[in-house]
């Protein structure tokens, strides 16, 4: 049954004329990018049924429609996370009413605490693999054919020509690029120093509190997916210090700049 999603598409469909094929998704302070978007339609999530609403710091909340660099876009101006209290379902039931308008591509950025000890404060990451510590999965219950089969292969979570890509164009523009793996928790604490260095120990370049559960059900739908870290501190194993929401916010606005060129060469 698709009752939810259907009502959210007809009210999208009531509002749009052109239906991109490719969306972005805004990490924590990464919003500038708006500012780079030609505005078609700017909607509120509030507007849109049974959309969830954003409540961090941070975290805009509309959809928008337009052009970037040409290319007919849907940004999200704000996500959803698990850590709201909101079930994995209502975390990526925007990114399948967005299938079945037909987004075939999703570039996915975020703002994350860096963990590899070659990162610095404002590096972009380029994420080559993810770690799912959530206690959850939004695939999790009954199959959802409609979607995508019971057993997804994430084997290339991140679609490996948008990874060439999107390191070519980072050398062509002279931007510093990192790659590594990120870390999904489940927050939305800090993580301890003993998380930190489990974290590190098992494989993670980055530590987030988001992405994972979208890039599943973006594979799950075959989507193809681009992510992209704005790492916010220097490596934590090297600093022990107090890290605030604030600093996050404050690291990820300057260095949006950068991730805004990148964004906008790679389409």
């Amino acid at each position: 049954m698709l009752t939810k999603e259907q009502a959210a598409i007809d009210f999208l469909k009531s509002q749009i004329t052109e239906y991109p094929e490719t969306a972005i998704i805004l990490g924590s302070g990464l919003g500038g990018l708006v500012d780079e978007i030609q505005v078609e339609k700017r909607i509120p999530y509030s507007k849109i049924p049974h959309f969830p609403v954003a409540t961090v710091e941070g975290h805009g909340g509309d959809l928008i429609f337009g052009k970037l660099e040409g290319v007919a876009v849907l940004a999200m101006n704000g996500r959803f996370h698990y850590y709201e209290g909101y079930e994995m379902a209502d975390v990526v039931f925007p990114l399948r009413v967005m299938k079945l308008i037909g987004i075939k591509k999703l570039i996915v950025t975020n703002a994350a605490g860096g963990l590899n000890e070659d990162f610095e404060a404002g590096d972009l990451m380029l994420i080559e693999d993810m770690i799912s510590l959530f206690p959850d999965n939004p695939l999790r219950g009954k199959n959802r054919e409609v979607f995508g089969p019971r057993f997804p292969d994430m084997s290339e979570p991140f679609d490996l020509s948008w990874l060439e890509k999107t390191k070519s164009e980072a050398l062509r523009l002279g931007i510093k690029l990192k790659t590594g793996t990120y870390i999904g928790l489940q927050g939305p604490k800090l993580e301890t120093k003993a998380e930190i260095r489990y974290c590190r120990i098992i494989g993670g370049d980055a530590v987030g509190m988001s992405t994972v559960p979208e890039v599943i059900a973006a594979n799950h739908m075959g989507i193809k997916v681009l992510g992209i870290s704005v790492i916010t501190n220097e490596s934590i194993p090297k600093v022990a210090k107090e890290f605030t929401h604030a600093e996050v916010m404050s690291v990820a606005n300057q260095a949006g700049k950068k991730l805004v060129e990148l964004v906008k060469a790679v389409l």
